[in-house]
């Protein structure tokens, strides 16, 4: 008998510098997997990343009662974006990594990059990026 194994979706968050967009669409999606009990697997890195993630992106989640000042950006890898399901670049592209296609969908957000904004811009991004995670994930619940 011939016994189908259910494996969670891989969401990847890509921006260049994992340092603000991408840190808080990982944020929002962890908030989303524990609010709706659900199972999917993160990865989160840029293609060229930040010593650490802004100072106004931490400011702006602590408002939201999110902690990133302990977050540290990273790399993304072309294994890591292979197993992956969905790839959300954040305006930016993912090509400096994985130039071939990999098996999952694509989407870039066209986000504005909230480093070097103001206060209220990059709540503006942060409000775009929440309602973004929270609707693909309406939409991998299905």
């Amino acid at each position: 008998m011939d016994v189908a194994f259910w494996e969670p979706p891989t969401v990847a968050f890509v921006c260049v510098q994992n340092a603000g967009r991408s840190q808080m669409a990982t944020a929002f999606a962890e908030r989303e997997i524990e609010r709706r009990e659900f199972d999917v697997e993160l990865v989160t890195g840029g293609t060229d990343p930040a010593d650490r993630v802004h100072e106004s992106v931490v400011e702006t989640m602590a408002e939201r009662d999110f902690d990133l000042a302990d977050r540290t950006p990273r790399e993304i890898t072309f294994e890591e974006l292979q197993t992956c399901d969905y790839v959300i670049t954040m305006g930016c592209s993912a090509a400096d990594v994985c130039p071939a296609s990999w098996a999952g969908e694509t989407r870039d957000w066209d986000l504005d990059d909230p480093d070097g904004e103001s206060s209220e811009r990059v709540r503006e991004i942060r409000d775009e990026i929440r309602g973004r995670v929270r609707s693909l994930f309406d939409e991998i619940e299905r």
